[in-house]
């Protein structure tokens, strides 16, 4: 299941998920115009890897990113304030399951973009 936002009664949560989901998308990763437009210019991400990222690093990286893309599931979203909201979820890949969590704001009735990002990776199944 890729998720989706289509049944969120919320107009602004669901256009939040309907972007986080297009940053899973290989083509819109690979492009740093479509990814640029939904980061925020002060955008930081803690890594699974441990890395952190800011706007500028995770444009580089992402642009060279092959990976297939991720199957999506446990979406949930909750509104912090009148342009913050967060959302959290798990992807899943043949090589792991990760826990992410993003909060997205908008400035002055601007789009929303992704302010802050982290993936957690779960321990492999034993």
């Amino acid at each position: 299941m890729r998720g989706s936002a289509q049944s969120i009664s919320d107009p602004d949560v669901r256009q939040v998920i309907e972007n986080e989901l297009r940053l899973l998308d290989p083509s819109v990763r690979r492009s740093r115009s479509a990814t640029a437009a939904l980061l925020d210019p002060e955008f930081r991400e803690f890594g699974s890897s441990g890395r952190v990222w800011d706007h500028d690093s995770i444009l580089d990286e992402l642009s060279q990113d092959d990976a297939a893309p991720a199957a999506v599931d446990e979406i949930r979203a909750s509104r912090l304030g009148p342009d913050v909201i967060l959302l959290t979820y798990r992807t899943r890949t043949p090589a792991r399951t990760t826990l992410r969590s993003s909060i997205w704001r908008r400035h002055g009735g601007g789009p929303w973009r992704v302010y802050f990002h982290q993936g957690t990776a779960l321990p492999a199944a034993r």
